[in-house]
């Protein structure tokens, strides 16, 4: 009998898996490379950083063999990631990825130029929602409930640490992966200037029902405390 899929914590020797599992769908659910030719270049961004800085969020769908063919990897504080971002990832990845000099020309120029931006990732509209998220399955994985499992199980860290909700930033233009955050109960965040983005948020209890366009109910923070 075959094992079976199964999701586990992230361990350093997937970091190779978790990168082919990013570049495979980077480019609105698929395969990134003719986009982005540098195959490290897009898990730099929205992977490896998180399995650096929060390994304790980070987990993996593991195939049965022990390879990982989707993950998911995030924070529950962005405003204290982004600092560690700037001050800790950048200067490890800098020598591979120097700051431009000129503004960018090529989508991976606007990677580079993305990656010693860590900033662009805190929005005012966002500060009910302080934790932040990046999930991706390869396609033989998909729609076959493993997407709502690997959530599921953030969901849970994230709750068990006292964080009240969650938000993500999705490239608008990416209709199934909209449907699917749809489905799990997130509901969109109005933000002033979102680019080619749509920020989507919820709260991190699981089981919630969906909400239909209306928003749970997020606990605001005590005054005069800092942001969670």
């Amino acid at each position: 009998m075959n094992p079976l899929p199964a999701i586990r914590a992230y361990r350093p020797a997937d970091r190779a898996a978790v990168a082919d599992v990013c570049v495979s769908t980077a480019d609105l659910g698929g395969d990134s490379r003719a986009l982005y030719p540098d195959e490290e270049l897009m898990p730099t961004l929205f992977a490896a950083p998180y399995c650096h800085l929060e390994p304790d969020l980070a987990f993996v769908l593991d195939d049965g063999s022990g390879r990982a063919v989707g993950y998911v990897v995030g924070t529950g504080d962005t405003a204290e990631f982004v600092e560690r971002f700037r001050d800790t990832w950048i200067p490890r990845v800098a020598h591979r990825y120097p700051a431009p000099a000129t503004p960018p020309r090529t989508p991976s120029e606007e990677m580079v130029e993305l990656l010693h931006a860590p900033e662009r990732m805190i929005l005012p509209e966002l500060d009910g929602y302080p934790a932040h998220l990046h999930i991706d399955l390869l396609p033989d994985f998909q729609r076959r409930g493993h997407g709502r499992a690997l959530m599921n199980t953030f969901l849970t860290a994230l709750h068990d640490r006292g964080v009240p909700a969650v938000h993500l930033g999705m490239v608008t233009a990416n209709r199934p992966a909209r449907a699917f955050y749809d489905r799990l109960g997130f509901h969109e965040i109005p933000v002033g200037d979102p680019g080619p983005l749509t920020y989507l948020g919820r709260s991190t209890v699981v089981g919630e029902p969906a909400y239909a366009g209306r928003p749970p109910t997020v606990p605001a923070p005590a005054p005069g405390n800092p942001r969670p």
